[in-house]
């Protein structure tokens, strides 16, 4: 048997997703045989997680606490008539690493999914409609992930934004074969997506 302090630990550490029993054992083990400095900074920094982190109420995206909305939406250089919808506020930090994107962004905070019990009503999705109207928006990217449940939530994007603005310009992320992939590599939903999206040489 262990020590209970360190079952605890393992225990804790267990419940994080993609983290198994024994790498949870191993994690344990190694802030034990480490610098106690290390577990102490980690503790603090969980304490002060929910309550030094919300969301924005216009984008969705995460802000400090002390913040009012998020510097994607108040930056004056963000072009506000231009909207990228993404599922969770993680995606956004990704788009923004590729430094080609200058608009605002839309978090849903996930995507349709009757199985999971997520349904159109528990996603940002009315928000979004009234940003478009509030803020004069020309175009809607959406960049929902490339799953069933991602393309399911783009789809009622596309039929519940034309409705309520015919003209708004609504685009899709490109999908398609990743640079440096040989074919023989590739799953049957990527080449599918890449045959649709092929471009004219």
């Amino acid at each position: 048997m262990l020590p209970q302090a360190l079952t605890n630990a393992i225990d804790a550490l267990g419940a994080l997703p993609g983290v198994g029993s024994r790498t949870a054992e191993r994690y344990a083990y190694y802030l034990f045989k480490s610098n106690a400095k290390i577990s102490e900074n980690i503790a603090e920094a969980l304490s002060g997680l929910h309550s030094g982190v919300k969301s924005c109420p216009v984008t969705f995206a995460l802000i400090d606490a002390d913040e009012e909305l998020s510097p994607f939406y108040t930056d004056p250089e963000r072009d506000k008539t231009t909207v990228l919808v993404v599922e969770e506020p993680l995606d956004i930090y990704a788009i923004e690493q590729t430094r080609g994107y200058h608009g605002t962004y839309h978090v849903l905070g996930g995507a349709v999914s009757p199985i999971d019990g997520i349904t159109p009503d528990q996603l940002h999705i009315g928000e979004l409609i009234k940003r478009v109207n509030d803020d004069n928006v020309k175009e809607v990217i959406i960049a929902t992930n490339p799953s069933v449940e991602g393309e399911s939530t783009a789809l009622l994007l596309e039929k519940l934004l034309h409705e309520q603005n015919p003209s708004l310009k609504l685009t899709r992320l490109a999908r398609g074969l990743p640079l440096g992939v040989d074919l023989s590599y590739a799953d049957q939903i990527t080449l599918s997506a890449a045959l649709e999206n092929r471009t004219k040489l």
